[in-house]
Order: C-alpha cells, then structure tokens, then sequence
C-alpha cells in the first residue's frame, strides 16, 4: 500500500508538471484537488477488487491479476470524473505519461515486492511441520501441506505402530512419537499437529509438557467422525478440522499488524517527544549518583523463546548489578538514590520504549523475565513457557494487577504467568488500551511493589 501510494503519486506529479490539465499549476487550487481525486479514485478502485486483502497474496499471478484490475478502474473513474468535469481531457500526453508511467513502476514494485516476499516466505516464514499420527486424517493433513510448500515445509509422520521404521522427509514416518521431541530440537520444527488426542493416548503426556518448554506449538487435528470438547478452540486448514489446547489471537496475521501499528505509532511519539529529552536529562542524574554507565542492558527472552538486549536506565551500582540474577528486593542495598526514584516512578523502564520501536517488545504483553528466571521456572510452573508466544510488554496484564517485582513465593509467580497466559489468550486491542490506561493510573497512584 505504501509503495503503491508513492508509485501513483509520483506518476501523477510528473505528468502533471509536464502537463498540467486545464493549464493550472500544480500545487494550485485546481491542481491540489486533481492530486486528491487520483488518491480517492485509487483507493476506492482497490478497495472494490481488495488488492490489499490477504487473499490476493495467494499466488504472484492474483497479485497481478488484482492490480491489473484495480489500475483499469481507477483510470476509468478518473478520466470519466474529468470528462464529466470538463477538465483538461484535450491534454492527451497527460495521461500517456501518466499511466504509461504507472504501468511501469507498478510492474517494477511488483516484481520486486514478490521478490521480496518469497525470500521472507522461504527465509523467514516458512513453517517446519511435524505430524504424530500415521493414519487417514494425518495423511490428509500431510497433503495440505505439501500443497502448501512455499509456506509449510512438511518433515513427516511420527508414530508408534511396530510396523514402521524410520525413512526420510519426504512425507514418510521418521520415527516414534519419543523421538519426535528431539527430532524438532534439531530441526528447529516450530509446530507439531497431532491426528492423536492426548486423553486417548498417554504417549502424547511428554510430547505436550516438552511443547510447553520449548515455545513449540502443538495442535489436535480430531478425525473427521470426531468431536472436541469445550477444551479445544477449533480452527481450519482447508476442509481440516484443527484443536488447539490455547487460542492465540495473535497468531492471526492482521491482529499482529494492527498491534505493530500500535507500537510503532506510541513508541515513536514517545521516542520524538519524551525521551528526546529525558535521557539527556536522567543520564546526567545518574551519572552525578554513581559510576558507570546510562543505560542497564540484560539479555532477556522475547517470542518464540528467542534472545534479544532490554534497555533500562541503570537504578544499581555497576559492580552489583553486574553480577549474577538477583531480583530486586525491598530496602536493596545495590539501589541508588536516583535508582530508588526512577523505579518508584517507573520511569527506569522509559528506554524499552526503543526495544518496542525495533520490534523486540510491545508496548503491552508479559514482562520479559531474565533467563536464570525462566530456567528457575520453566519446569516448576505449568505452561510457563507459554507466555512467549507473544512479544514482552513494558507493561502487562499481570502488572496492573499488582504481580510486579519480586516474586517472593513460586506462588506469586504462578499468579503472575496465570495473567501473563489469560492475556496470550484473550488479546484485543481495547484490552491493550485499558492496560495502557490503567498503568498510567498505577504510575500515578504509586505501586507496594515498585522497588
């Protein structure tokens, strides 16, 4: 959509400077207008054929087919528009500049954007696919997503029936459903789609938990004669039924787009208008308090389990913090008299506003707990893995309710991941703003935990 906007407006400028309809000038009263009515018409034309919808992503030939449509009928809007009008239809080079040139950058956007995608497609998007369960819905299953190749990358079937042995990838068994656990450790296989339902199978009991641990999706295909109950949410590949033991919004595709747009929108405001001058001015603070550095940087784990740098203002002293993971704790020694105000504040937290800006963390999620954390943890706590099929938060449902800070008892922290995985399965963007609103409540009421 951005590169279209700038492909017809660039196509409109030139021709028009070269040669303006009715003789106006360009950014003129008469011209502004004609600029506007080009962006309306090219908007209304692909709303009507959903250039911009996911389904026209489906094969390069529909992204063409659908821009090729969509350019027909905005020309036809804006010559008949003008023609009713009586405007500068005697300019015929106009318009031989100006679609002659939309044709052309079109098609160069276009190649280069399927280019583009197919290379996120197959570097960064395609999916390794495990199936447990050699039988009539699984090899149904395997066919969708060999169909679906240039997405899915099917690995093949796990089973335990004596009579097969292990093959290769090319859609045949590989192994027992023991083997499946190391087989996606090795192979970065990042869902596993169950034929088999864990009630009928205690097999499946270890496959599950290691699931959990690892931020590897499993999903429960039933058979076809079969019914899931309440437990399962029930989605579709094709004509296949698929459960799924947690709903994730986020797993769709446009809800992730809306919630990016959120947090470019937010952090950048926050970037440009705050913290422009605000870490000028708290550097200098912190400085002026002790020795040592601005910023207090730690690896911590985001979605998918994956590693990235946090960025908050340093609040303890260098040879303490430095050391290994210690929560932070009423009265901590290692804290500054600066430190003791900017947690108090929250305003410690400011600069992962940065980490939101380049993609690391949103504004809202689970708070992004510290590894030793995560490894204390991830096999004490029932699905505590799971709070990182979503990106890290600055703030989260768990925290405006109070489950922020030190984790005395493991407790407390399984209210806290109880929140973190209510919020996994219940996002929205209004329940993003209300925990946007009610942390700015919380920062102002001041918080028994921040310390």
């Amino acid at each position: 959509m951005i590169t279209d906007f700038l492909v017809v407006n660039t196509s409109y400028l030139v021709a028009y400077g070269f040669y303006p309809l009715a003789g106006s000038a360009i950014f003129g009263k008469l011209g502004f207008k004609l600029f506007v009515l080009t962006n309306i018409t090219w908007l209304v034309a692909a709303g009507s054929v959903r250039v911009y919808s996911a389904i026209s992503f489906a094969t390069i030939e529909e992204v063409y087919r659908r821009t090729a449509k969509t350019l027909l009928m905005q020309a036809l809007l804006f010559t008949s528009i003008l023609w009713i009008l009586k405007i500068g239809m005697q300019q015929k080079m106009f318009f031989v500049v100006c679609y002659g040139m939309l044709i052309t950058l079109l098609g160069v956007s276009r190649f280069f954007f399927t280019y583009i995608s197919e290379y996120i497609v197959q570097s960064k998007v395609h999916k390794k696919i495990a199936i447990v369960g050699y039988n009539e819905t699984g090899m149904e299953l395997a066919k969708y997503f060999q169909g679906n190749n240039n997405i899915y990358s099917f690995e093949g079937f796990f089973d335990n029936k004596k009579d097969y042995i292990s093959i290769n990838k090319e859609g045949r068994i590989v192994g027992g459903i023991d083997d499946c656990i190391d087989y996606a450790i090795e192979n970065n296989v990042k869902e596993i789609y169950s034929t088999l339902l864990p009630e009928n199978n205690n097999d499946l009991e270890k496959l599950v938990e290691f699931a959990d641990l690892n931020c590897v999706r499993i999903k429960f295909v039933p058979n076809a004669k079969a019914s899931l109950d309440s437990n399962y949410k029930v989605e579709y590949l094709g004509d296949i039924p698929v459960g799924t033991l947690q709903f994730e919004p986020l797993q769709e595709l446009r809800n992730r787009v809306k919630k990016r747009i959120m947090d470019i929108v937010f952090s950048g405001l926050v970037i440009v208008l705050v913290l422009s001058w605000l870490i000028p001015i708290i550097g200098l603070l912190i400085k002026l308090s002790s020795k040592g550095p601005i910023f207090f940087k730690q690896n911590r784990t985001g979605r998918d389990n994956e590693i990235f740098k946090i960025y908050k203002f340093r609040t303890m002293t260098v040879t303490e913090s430095d050391q290994e993971y210690k929560q932070a704790t009423k009265n901590d020694s290692r804290i500054t008299r600066i430190g003791k105000f900017l947690r108090k504040t929250s305003l410690d937290e400011m600069p992962q506003f940065l980490n939101v800006f380049v993609g690391d963390m949103s504004i809202t999620g689970p708070r992004p707990h510290p590894i030793k954390l995560n490894e204390m943890y991830r096999d004490s706590i029932e699905s505590y893995m799971a709070r990182h099929y979503v990106k890290p938060g600055i703030s989260g449902w768990a925290q405006v309710h109070g489950l922020r800070g030190e984790t005395e008892t493991p407790e407390l922290m399984r209210k806290r991941i109880e929140h973190d995985i209510w919020y996994v399965e219940n996002w929205s963007s209004m329940l993003d703003i209300r925990i946007i609103f009610m942390t700015i409540i919380n920062v102002f009421r001041g918080e028994e935990n921040a310390y």
